[in-house]
């Protein structure tokens, strides 16, 4: 049994879910079991009529949601039969009428929450998991459509819920194994779940990467199959290099720091469920389905070249923070990362000297009161427009003199933070965010011009 996974681009308009049809056919005896985010914008467009309806501007999020209501109806009348068609047609009005009713309600109460969030958001995938069972059915696949919310059981942090996977693997074996025992194609929704009493819960954007990972582990898949609309993980973002090249094969941890420092392909949690249970991930290509993609394995094969890949994370800022009167006393980084906490700034890179600590976050409207919290402790300042560029590869442990050559190839630039992971097989440093271009392009040139066919394409 495999577990298949199509993007918003995958499941885009008609033709996308005919070409996804096409792939999942074709691998019918490995007995898929196929997990679908909503169509592509979809979950940008309910936010915002989420957002415009918790505003109390109550006809501006129903004109989005009317504009959404006939982008279905048009996706589903090209996909189905005339017969077909009118009766679905009315399960799509059922939705979209329960949908209104609930931004009606929320433009009355004039307050969106967390919760009503996302149930809001949860409909793009309620929507396309519908439209895609639908469209596999007229041509001749034995599709069935299950709940995402009846199978993945999650905690009440809305918006970024936690699952709780003992639970969730129970529903899995109950509801979806069976179907597939029987021959049957379950059809999902990624993104979504529910806590233990049935309120819709979603577990963060991009988060179907992240349920079709949850399936695949508690069903004991043989594989997970990300189908996007790349040819599978690169050596760097081919819009900065038009140079990259694509990875055959790369092990988990240096694909979990790639997708954390910026590589867009996979969510940075896809990968825990499987590395669990050791079950291999391919990202694939939907609109080449031919390309063998890239294989995210627990161990990958030796490979020649020093770094399987370079990422940059963009839009960071530098906090720094000074107490030279402490020097660093007892309890001083508790007191710093308890801040944090408090704000809800996640932290990238860490850098410490005697008397001072330099912090790197994701840019945003929370800094300014973080430092003027940490400000009670030490001299705070903070810089934007900085940005991470991080090279991973597992050669990266045994080879000495790396850090000499990366920088050598930079010396007209000024580096901030250096920082070797604590998985050995990251270097990771700071540039100017306008730099990024330049240092990805010199640092692909030195690094992957002569190429492991073992390993790149």
């Amino acid at each position: 049994m495999i577990v298949m996974k199509f993007g918003g681009t995958s499941v885009e308009d008609a033709k996308a879910i005919d070409r996804t049809a096409s792939i999942v056919k074709g691998r019918v005896e490995k007995k898929p079991v196929v997990v679908v985010s909503a169509m592509a914008k979809v979950t940008d467009t309910l936010l915002k009529m989420a957002q415009a309806a918790g505003s109390g501007d109550r006809d501006g999020a129903l004109q989005l949601s009317r504009a959404l209501r006939e982008r279905h109806y048009n996706t589903a009348g090209e996909l189905l039969r005339t017969g077909v068609f009118t009766r679905f047609h009315g399960e799509l009005e059922a939705e979209f009428d329960a949908l209104d009713a609930l931004l009606t309600g929320i433009a009355a109460v004039g307050e969106l929450t967390p919760r009503t969030t996302d149930h809001v958001a949860a409909y793009g995938e309620l929507l396309s998991s519908r439209i895609v069972t639908e469209a596999f059915s007229a041509r001749g696949l034995d599709a069935s459509l299950v709940d995402s919310r009846a199978c993945i059981v999650t905690d009440a942090t809305y918006t970024r819920a936690v699952p709780i996977f003992d639970e969730t693997n129970e529903r899995l074996t109950l509801k979806v194994k069976p179907l597939v025992d029987a021959g049957r194609i379950p059809v999902l929704g990624g993104f979504i779940g529910s806590t233990r009493s049935g309120v819709t819960t979603t577990i963060g954007r991009g988060g179907s990467d992240f349920s079709a990972a949850i399936v695949g582990a508690g069903l004991n898949a043989e594989a997970i199959e990300i189908w996007t609309d790349v040819d599978g993980m690169l050596t760097t973002d081919p819009n900065l290099c038009p140079d990259a090249h694509r990875i055959r094969v790369i092990s988990f941890d240096e694909a979990a720091e790639l997708a954390y420092f910026g590589a867009k392909v996979l969510h940075p949690a896809t990968v825990l469920p499987a590395i669990q249970k050791n079950i291999p991930v391919w990202v694939l290509n939907s609109r080449n389905p031919t390309c063998e993609g890239t294989k995210i394995a627990a161990r990958a094969p030796h490979c020649r070249n020093i770094f399987k890949a370079i990422a940059a994370k963009k839009r960071i800022t530098i906090v720094n923070v000074a107490a030279p009167r402490m020097l660093l006393a007892h309890g001083f980084l508790k007191s710093i990362f308890e801040a944090f906490d408090r704000h809800k700034v996640a932290v990238d890179v860490v850098s410490t000297s005697e008397v001072s600590v330099s912090l790197t976050v994701d840019s945003n409207e929370a800094i300014p009161a973080l430092a003027a919290d940490l400000a009670k402790l030490a001299d705070v300042k903070y810089e934007g427009r900085k940005a991470i560029v991080c090279l991973v590869g597992e050669s990266l442990r045994e080879t000495p003199g790396i850090a000499a050559r990366v920088f050598g190839e930079l010396l007209d630039l000024k580096i901030r933070m250096i920082s070797q992971g604590a998985s050995e097989i990251n270097l990771t440093f700071v540039v100017e965010e306008e730099d990024v271009p330049g240092v990805i392009r010199r640092l692909h040139a030195a690094f992957f011009s002569d190429l492991d066919p073992a390993v790149f394409a």
